[in-house]
């Protein structure tokens, strides 16, 4: 009997419980009621060190990120916008996929990946989404059709990390939606 499908959460800000990461919770979260396993990799849980090419040694926090993407059915990437981009942390993630260039199914070749972006200011929303997407054609992924931007300036969440807006909801579950269906469509038999 094979494991239902595993859809890899990566992102946030080093803040536990930024905005950014509760969207990427929410869409694990339906990923899951949809019958995947989810894995959340946050903030604190991603490498710090910049990535190195073919290094003598990685940190136990980049092994298991490696090990992650090399495992994952589908992701779903989640960003802050700093500066009209996606933040320095996530795309230093998103570099430890080049461990995999060697792999049968090299970097994250025939996976669906989902992007979530958050954004105060709404003129960031798009450049950072189109920069995750860049990102994800070059790993030779498939970006789903629908990304998520998030406009925090409503503040979609309240104190207790609940979400408040459900067009928030409606997009992150959107997203989660289309990474599952291509995993069942498209993904490993």
């Amino acid at each position: 009997m094979s494991l239902p499908p595993l859809i890899l959460g990566l992102g946030g800000t080093p803040r536990a419980g930024s905005t950014t990461e509760r969207c990427l919770r929410l869409a694990l979260d339906h990923a899951q009621s949809l019958g995947c396993r989810t894995l959340l990799l946050s903030g604190p849980d991603l490498p710090c060190e910049i990535y190195e090419f073919d290094p003598t040694e990685r940190s136990p926090k980049a092994r298991a990120l490696v090990q992650a993407l090399r495992e994952a059915d589908g992701l779903i990437l989640a960003s802050p916008s700093y500066h009209g981009s996606m933040s320095g942390l996530l795309k230093n993630a998103l570099d430890y996929a080049e461990d995999l260039r060697q792999d049968q199914r090299v970097y994250l070749q025939d996976r669906a990946v989902g992007c979530i972006v958050c954004a105060e200011g709404a003129q960031a929303l798009g450049s950072t989404l189109l920069a995750l997407r860049s990102v994800v054609h070059a790993l030779r992924a498939w970006p789903t059709p629908f990304g998520a931007a998030v406009h925090t300036a409503v503040r979609p969440f309240d104190d207790q990390g609940r979400v408040t807006d459900d067009s928030v909801q409606r997009a992150c579950e959107t997203v989660a939606e289309e990474v599952v269906a291509f995993v069942r469509r498209w993904g490993p038999t």
